[in-house]
């Protein structure tokens, strides 16, 4: 159900059990704190990315550097999602044979030992540097800092009603799923904790969770 219907937005939005902080303030302050950041991000780590664009051409240098992937974003629009590349280049033309091996449950595709994923992958997968192309979705406020993090359309189409309040705000890089325990954590799990941050999303909490985000950044706990 991606790119919601006005009547389907309308229903999402009046059915909602879900009291999402709209505060004007408190949305135009993430916004700034979004703009800063990711600027700041992007600048600091450019020596990062540019060793990390190297490695991944080393490796396979028919491949892409970075990886586009359609998601969901706020409301049910879809946007290109920037990624760099873990996976060999036909990695969407494998998946069919692998959703059987699914190790997560309902409306996600999680795999421990993933084949699809490369030598470079695993090493930025592991330490979250695939996930840093992302602050230029934010810079364009397709994305936030903090946020729930942007489901697949094949995901979306599985979605309850219930599961579509994660899509009442603004996706983000980091969010309460992922400083929780990330691929650990089960779908229906994932969608609870989304829901608890958009009614308890706050400046303060926004910062608790970049800040729980930085120190589990290099070891990545969960993540696969």
């Amino acid at each position: 159900m991606p790119n919601l219907a006005n009547e389907e937005l309308v229903n999402l939005q009046s059915s909602s059990k879900v009291k999402v902080n709209n505060s004007k303030i408190y949305v135009l302050t993430k916004r700034v704190v979004d703009i800063l950041g990711s600027l700041s991000g992007i600048i600091l780590l450019s020596i990062l990315f540019l060793v990390t664009a190297i490695a991944i051409k080393v490796e396979d240098p028919k491949g892409p550097v970075f990886f586009t992937q359609k998601r969901v974003g706020k409301n049910g629009k879809e946007f290109n999602m920037y990624k760099f590349r873990s996976m060999v280049s036909d990695a969407e033309e494998k998946l069919q044979e692998l959703l059987k091996l699914n190790e997560t449950t309902g409306a996600m595709f999680k795999m421990k030992d993933d084949p699809r994923v490369t030598k470079i992958g695993r090493i930025i997968r592991k330490t979250s540097i695939d996930e840093l192309p992302q602050l230029l979705n934010v810079l364009k406020g397709e994305m936030s800092l903090v946020g729930p993090r942007p489901p697949l359309p094949r995901e979306v189409k599985d979605y309850t009603t219930y599961d579509l309040q994660r899509l009442l705000v603004v996706p983000g890089c980091t969010g309460l799923w992922q400083v929780s325990g990330r691929s650990n954590i089960g779908f229906e799990e994932m969608v609870e904790l989304d829901l608890k941050y958009i009614e308890k999303r706050s400046l303060y909490f926004d910062m608790k969770i970049i800040f729980k985000t930085s120190l589990i950044l290099l070891g990545s706990k969960g993540a696969f």
